[in-house]
């Protein structure tokens, strides 16, 4: 009983922080630029979050800077679903699935509870996600007390590797980004030894890569790049949105479709690795594999638009768990957010609730409050936000670049920063063109110091010794559960193999 008070405590003081007028004000501008990415075709939440980064400088609190980067991840997963219905484009990664029957939905007029039963399901799925994280982060945060740096080693390999398993496309060109981003986070000074690497002879690379400017090179001018080549067509469905509010039919055909996309989304949320796309994916698939009428899917079946859609919300706010109380970033847009945390100089991680309790609690708070806010700005302003699809991508571009620039130099005050994020920009546009997703490089990026540190210490207390990770029961479960992990996927590759031929 007294850890429940003490979490309702701390949330109570969350609110108190939550509620002052500036962090009311980013908690707006975080779901407003949110909903704007998540509906502008070609921009993304780690490309939008990673512009503003620069800008955490600026903002004198963490926890309002944190407040509205969270808020334009999570507004994302509700402004995608918009473009998703009315023009068959997704806005974001995770609304991919919401195109399949949403758009089918607004081709036979009825856009209005497509669109309505998306945000109330959003709502529904990020509120119970937020409750997730207000009950289960505290008492993994006290659990992870007991991490030492062989849990730690074991943890984030596993994160990485889940990630890349779990990600979009083949796992072969997954492990390459991953490999190529542990190479570029191990550039500069060795943390142990002191010794210079990887800088060919350039001073300024001795601190090592700066993530702001990888981040933006990678999904801000790469994404830019990318999308200047191809003819992105946004031709509404239709033009005039009405009967926003779902009909009784709609409601009794969609209410468990909701409840179980927010627990698949919420507990895929939670994994290392797992996410949004991942979460929508199977939310798709357990609803068209549990409905009575599974040939309505593709067709204009709600249940397709309402489960994916709360899926990829509670998966939004579950991420969060792993970050805060493990100080593991489990997406590329978290991983945004861990900088943007590691920019303020907060640690996130088992130590974050108890030294830094208005941040958590603040941050926990504010994601009740962003819900009530994207509700109102999702379903009477859809007329609005339908507007910004007519916004020519030559204009979205240049304006794009120069945030980019700006932000970059602003950072250290130096150009040579410009010029590596024109280097990245090259490569992720060339990465792009290969189909090979930055998303795992950027995660290995922010993983790959805390992987080397704590494997380097956990062979220096066993002596060298790898027997370590195997031998204290958290690591060697984490790597019993890894290894059992590759070798399904090995099965099943090999399976699939014999039944193609």
């Amino acid at each position: 009983m007294g850890e429940i008070w003490g979490m309702f405590q701390g949330l109570a003081g969350g609110f108190d922080i939550a509620f002052t007028l500036t962090n009311l004000t980013f908690a707006l501008i975080g779901a407003v630029l949110g909903t704007m990415v998540g509906i502008l075709p070609g921009l993304g939440p780690s490309a939008t979050i990673s512009l503003l980064l620069p800008l955490s400088f600026k903002i004198g609190s963490p926890v309002t800077s944190i407040i509205m980067m969270a808020g334009i991840f999570y507004g994302a997963m509700y402004g995608g679903s918009t473009t998703s219905i009315l023009v068959n484009i997704p806005g974001e990664a995770a609304s991919v699935v919401t195109c399949i029957d949403g758009y089918q939905m607004a081709k036979k007029g009825r856009a209005g509870p497509a669109l309505g039963m998306a945000a109330i399901g959003s709502f529904i799925a990020g509120t119970i996600g937020v409750l997730g994280l207000t009950f289960v982060a505290p008492p993994l945060a006290e659990f992870a007390l007991k991490f030492g740096p062989p849990e730690y080693f074991s943890l984030t390999l596993f994160g990485l590797l889940m990630a890349t398993l779990l990600g979009e496309g083949s796992i072969l060109k997954g492990l390459i980004m991953v490999v190529m981003g542990l190479l570029l986070g191990s550039v500069g000074l060795d943390p142990i030894s002191g010794a210079i690497r990887f800088t060919w002879g350039i001073h300024m690379l001795q601190e090592g890569i700066d993530f702001v400017t990888l981040a933006m090179g990678m999904f801000g001018v790469g994404e830019i790049f990318y999308n200047l080549e191809k003819v992105l067509k946004t031709e509404l469905v239709t033009r005039k949105i009405t009967h926003l509010w779902p009909t009784l039919k709609d409601w009794a055909d969609s209410k468990w479709a909701v409840i179980r996309g927010s627990f698949i989304g919420f507990f895929i949320g939670i994994l290392p690795g797992g996410g949004a796309v991942i979460s929508s994916l199977v939310s798709y698939a357990v609803e068209k594999r549990v409905s009575k009428t599974p040939e309505e899917f593709g067709k204009g079946a709600i249940q397709g638009v309402a489960g994916p859609e709360s899926a990829n919300n509670a998966a939004a706010s579950a991420s969060f768990i792993p970050l805060l109380t493990l100080g593991i970033p489990g997406n590329a847009a978290i991983a945004m957010i861990f900088a943007a945390l590691l920019i303020q100089g907060v640690q996130p991680g088992p130590f974050l609730i108890t030294e830094k309790p208005e941040i958590f609690w603040g941050v926990v708070a504010s994601m009740y409050i962003g819900n009530v806010m994207l509700l109102i700005l999702n379903l009477p302003m859809v007329g609005l936000w339908v507007q910004l699809l007519r916004v020519p991508y030559s204009i979205l571009a240049p304006i794009v670049v120069l945030f980019c620039c700006v932000g970059v130099y602003s950072i250290r005050n130096t150009v040579f920063d410009i010029y590596v994020m024109g280097i990245f920009g090259v490569i992720g546009y060339l990465l792009r063109k290969v189909n090979l997703e930055p998303g795992p490089m950027i995660l290995a990026f922010v993983l790959g110091p805390i992987l080397e540190r704590a494997i380097r210490q956990a062979l220096l207390i066993s002596a060298g010794s790898p027997l370590i990770f195997f031998t204290r029961p958290i690591s060697g479960a984490l790597m019993g559960m890894l290894i059992l992990f590759i070798a399904l996927q090995i099965f099943f590759s090999i399976r699939n193999k014999k039944g193609n031929q």
